[in-house]
């Protein structure tokens, strides 16, 4: 089980925070020694698309850590006040600087060991130009031939690539749901 034990001092008052089980509870917590404030600490999702041009998939070489010089498809951290489609639209932007349709969600995938859940969308893309931004080298598209699955970044990514050309090569799109260890 993840428990990232993060949380040093209380939000609402700065006192120094302990790790207990609070009444009522099932797991630890961190609460404040002082005035009693519960801090919950809760997985991180990771927003992303497939952008997709006739038999291509976009993909973007990070130029941060981590994998820094490694493909993935465009996604990041969602931001508070958006939704999934809205942060994944959002970071297609920033990352690739891609024109996009959004299509229907595709994968969700928990990444528990990290405390994250990874949320892909399928994008339509509506033109081939590109404007990456500088978490970005470069990016490019790819037909399955040509995917650098040495070179990927991060296993969420090959997990979604692998069913995406599946499920174009059955014909149907459905949305997948898979842990990975």
């Amino acid at each position: 089980m993840f428990t990232p034990r993060s949380i040093k001092h209380c939000r609402a008052c700065g006192a120094p925070a302990q790790y207990a089980v609070p009444a009522e509870d099932n797991r630890e917590r961190a609460t404040c020694t002082a005035c009693g404030t519960i801090h919950y600490e809760n997985p991180l999702n990771v927003v992303g698309t497939v952008p997709a041009w006739e038999d291509r998939v976009l993909l973007c070489r990070r130029n941060i850590e981590p994998r820094h010089g490694f493909w993935t498809l465009p996604a990041g951290f969602m931001e508070l006040g958006e939704s999934t489609a809205q942060g994944a639209l959002r970071e297609t932007i920033e990352e690739a600087g891609a024109n996009v349709e959004m299509l229907d969600l595709f994968t969700v995938l928990n990444v528990v060991r990290v405390g994250q859940v990874h949320f892909f969308y399928r994008a339509r893309m509506l033109d081939t130009t590109l404007a990456p931004g500088p978490e970005t080298i470069e990016a490019q598209l790819f037909s399955e031939a040509e995917i650098p699955w040495e070179q990927i970044a991060f296993r969420t990514v090959k997990e979604t690539l692998h069913r995406y050309f599946d499920d174009r090569r059955k014909g149907q799109f459905g949305i997948h749901c898979a842990d990975i260890g």
